[in-house]
């Protein structure tokens, strides 16, 4: 049987200290300097030159600050905060890059779809179709009170706003604008024919946009569609929505459930079990001996900040760690916020919110961790993939951008002798480069079931 191909991204946050908690303090890391052109460049190029599929780009819209009541402790630590706009960044990086994908999150439930919708048709043109939008409903409180609500939205009520905001986009990437609109007859005078240029005329629960859509198709019309849900309603919205889910986790048996999972509820929806190409989190160590690895992983840990995962999970989860006793049951605590990273540690019945804390406390916590030379660490890679049926990973730093390089350098080479990594980039979009079947949505898609012209 022909093995597939491995995808990579990137996994990263417009932010001084991500994934790896505490590390950006490490001497020879540089993510102080993420609020640098430079800085941004630099990492753009390297990751071409590995021929990576994308540079993934979480956000979130506010502080974490239910870990001990207050915000203090995630402005104290640098705990993804400050936190600059991701989308500014994409902009520049577009230009110094050909092929390098970019995903980049957007909240559905604080954004506004009409104007999400043009700044990612203007990307989509800027880059000939090399974007994605990670769709996220945001879990933080301080989100909400940050746009004009008073607490938190409801879980699943988020999930209800994001399907109908992709209605709207959905209507103004494919349907507003047909696909001879423009005409650019400089003879007339005529950029585009007017008649073939249409409102949608949308009117539901909680939006109403006339439209038409402020720009001209792009490549991809809709860019690539990425979630990272993992939760029941996440999961039904994947099946429907998603070309890309991204799913995080340490333990190989659950994340395979979890794809099993998502691939049958795409076929529920009649479309193919591989229309969603998902993706794990993972964290690479790799070095040229044993030695070598296991020196990097003690440095690594030593600088790793327990309270700045505390920090992140509590505010992700809206579970105050600090508030509870370390010898109290964690079991189904009920979460508002980021069900999936609550989900990491609920199932584990026995488990006490001291053990949550001691396996928060380890260095690559809430993700796959791989250790060894570049041979063991394809292997590894090679193993998860064919296991948990994965069709990639996005990949952690530890150091930046020392662990990419050490990637770029030593792990790529290895999965491409073994031909399960390009070797070089086809001149396509993002959504080509993933599928093979051409830059637009599949006709299997539920843009092409439900959402027709206004």
């Amino acid at each position: 049987m022909l093995k597939k191909y491995i995808h990579l991204n990137a996994f990263e946050m417009n932010t001084v200290n991500h994934m790896a908690h505490g590390l950006w303090a490490h001497p020879e890391d540089q993510r102080i300097h993420y609020k640098t052109a430079n800085y941004w460049i630099k990492l753009a190029q390297l990751l071409e030159k590995g021929c990576f599929d994308a540079l993934f780009l979480a956000d979130i819209g506010g502080v974490y600050e239910p870990y001990a009541g207050s915000y203090k402790a995630a402005v104290k630590r640098g705990m993804q905060s400050p936190i600059n706009d991701p989308f500014i960044n994409v902009g520049l990086m577009l230009g110094v890059t050909e092929h390098l994908g970019f995903a980049v999150s957007a909240s559905t439930s604080y954004e506004d779809p009409f104007n999400l919708a043009r700044r990612f048709s203007t990307l989509d043109h800027l880059s000939n179709g090399r974007v994605a939008w990670n769709v996220v409903t945001s879990a933080l409180e301080a989100a909400a009170l940050n746009h004009g609500h008073d607490a938190i939205i409801p879980h699943d009520k988020r999930y209800e706003i994001a399907d109908e905001f992709l209605e709207v986009c959905y209507k103004l990437w494919e349907h507003s604008w047909e696909e001879d609109a423009v005409q650019a007859n400089r003879a007339a005078h005529m950029y585009a024919d007017p008649d073939k240029v249409h409102t949608i005329d949308h009117v539901g629960p909680y939006f109403k946009v006339r439209g038409p859509h402020a720009c001209e198709p792009s490549t991809q019309r809709t860019p690539v569609i990425f979630q990272a849900g993992s939760s029941t309603t996440g999961k039904k919205f994947a099946a429907k929505h998603a070309e890309g889910v991204f799913i995080a986790g340490q333990e190989p048996d659950k994340l395979r459930q979890t794809v099993k999972s998502l691939r049958e509820s795409a076929l529920e929806q009649g479309r193919e079990a591989n229309d969603i190409k998902v993706f794990a989190s993972l964290t690479i160590v790799v070095g040229h001996t044993h030695e070598e690895v296991q020196n990097k992983l003690k440095d690594y840990q030593q600088y790793f900040l327990p309270e700045a995962s505390f920090i992140q999970f509590s505010g992700s989860t809206g579970i105050d760690l600090a508030s509870l006793n370390d010898d109290e049951l964690f079991g189904q605590r009920h979460s508002e916020g980021n069900q999936s990273t609550a989900q990491l540690y609920s199932h584990k019945t026995a488990y006490t919110v001291k053990n949550i804390k001691d396996e928060l406390s380890k260095f690559g916590a809430r993700t796959l961790l791989v250790l060894g030379t570049p041979e063991e660490v394809a292997d590894q890679i090679e193993e998860l993939v064919d296991y948990i049926d994965l069709d990639g990973f996005n990949v952690y730093q530890a150091i930046t951008p020392a662990t990419l390089e050490d990637v770029v350098e030593l792990v790529i080479p290895e999965l491409q002798k073994r031909g399960r990594y390009r070797t070089h980039y086809q001149d396509t979009s993002f959504r080509d480069r993933l599928f093979r079947q051409g830059d637009k949505l599949s006709p299997r898609h539920i843009v092409h079931k439900k959402y027709t012209e206004a």
